[in-house]
């Protein structure tokens, strides 16, 4: 006998802005147009109805509510109970990515992901039913927001799940990093800008990290390194020219000259080291000036690791398409959705509160003068998921 469709779960989605390309439109575009905007296949979700915070010139949200008959609400708790009583979707996308907003003395972009997070998880508190809940990127700007919104998450117990598509993505070659590992150490290639796209990353590293033998224990210490001093520390051993430079032959795209030459004149060239409490250690390399991606050929954001044992380095680039359909976003919605259809997140929130915590961290390294920075709070221990990334062929691309 064959089964019926199921029904589409209904979602309420808290943006920032919905316009061309934004992180509203790769993400949610797919839940209204499919997931290579080609209206073949379907996440099994349906938006019942968007808060938007600002209406730039050339949005696109209210067109598509008309549309696609969904409605635009002036409040995100109206967005949530569809205006009436009760908690009236099956799940939230807040998305705090993208549109104008102010930048604080550390040079971090102060999207409103608590205010929306707190507006959200307030109608939780009042009608009292939880539903899952994404937040785009990293939680917040600072860790103290972070924290507040896992422990929230926590209390109201209702799944919970943030991040990047880094972890989720293609990668070149294939490279599973077999569970409890003997990882001793890692280097990942990133480009600016600084804090928001060294936010993936981190969350790159982060995604191999955790599957070395005991699971995640948590950070020690972090520094964030530019000009000169990046390049002493790795002449020091302080992090691994090896590793670095097996991550950088996975770079599809990068300036000619000297990678040393080209970042110490680069602002928002560094390098994040980062200590772990149980002893392993890793680096982020952000080779401004020197990777980059001119054609849209693939992201500059690669890792090596060194398994002991191993001849060489485990190295592997992280494939971003662009432009349309940004199909790397079709596998962070297939685990938004797993997530409210199962009402069980598929990967430890653990890992985006821990890369939030690091970031921050960096940010107050780089604004002290490259001080070391001790992280004590950061002691946040989980294990890693068996959830999959990308293996499927890259769709082609197209025009919209």
């Amino acid at each position: 006998m064959a089964q019926l469709p199921r029904q589409p779960k209904r979602v309420a989605a808290i943006i920032t802005e919905y316009r061309r390309w934004s992180h509203a439109d790769v993400i949610l575009g797919k839940i209204l147009e499919g997931y290579h905007h080609d209206r073949k296949t379907f996440p099994n979700l349906q938006i019942a109805s968007m808060y938007v915070d600002q209406f730039p010139k050339g949005e696109w949200s209210r067109a598509l509510a008309k549309k696609h008959g969904f409605a635009i609400h002036n409040t995100i708790a109206g967005a949530v109970t569809l205006g009436r009583k009760e908690v009236a979707v099956d799940g939230v996308l807040c998305i705090g990515e993208h549109g104008r907003y102010p930048t604080n003395a550390r040079g971090q972009l102060m999207y409103p992901r608590r205010r929306f997070f707190e507006a959200v998880t307030d109608v939780f508190a009042k009608h009292r039913r939880s539903v899952p809940v994404f937040n785009d990127k990293h939680l917040s700007h600072t860790w103290a927001d972070a924290r507040w919104m896992y422990d929230r998450a926590r209390a109201q117990m209702f799944p919970f799940l943030a991040g990047s598509s880094l972890p989720v993505t293609w990668r070149r070659p294939s490279l599973r990093l077999p569970r409890n590992c003997d990882l001793t150490e890692a280097v990942a290639v990133g480009y600016g800008p600084f804090e928001g796209y060294g936010f993936h990353a981190l969350e790159g590293i982060q995604c191999m990290a955790e599957r070395r033998r005991g699971g995640e224990t948590g950070v020690r210490a972090v520094q964030c390194l530019q000009g000169e001093e990046m390049w002493r520390a790795m002449d020091r051993n302080v992090f691994s020219r090896e590793l670095l430079e097996a991550a950088m032959a996975h770079v599809p795209a990068h300036a000619r000259g000297d990678f040393r030459k080209l970042t110490v004149k680069d602002r928002e060239a560094g390098v994040f080291l980062i200590e772990y409490r149980d002893g392993f250690k890793a680096a982020v390399a952000m080779l401004n000036g020197w990777a980059q991606d001119p054609d849209g050929s693939g992201s500059s954001f690669t890792f090596a690791g060194r398994i002991r044992g191993e001849a060489r380095p485990a190295s592997c680039q992280f494939y971003l398409q662009q432009p349309d359909p940004f199909a790397h976003f079709e596998y962070l919605l297939k685990a938004i959705d797993a997530m409210i259809q199962s009402a069980h997140a598929p990967y430890p929130i653990e890992r985006t509160l821990l890369t939030t915590g690091i970031l921050e961290a960096i940010m107050i390294s780089k604004t002290e003068k490259n001080r070391r920075v001790l992280t004590p709070h950061l002691e946040i221990r989980y294990h890693p998921s068996e959830w999959g990334f990308a293996i499927d062929p890259v769709p082609p691309a197209i025009k919209r």
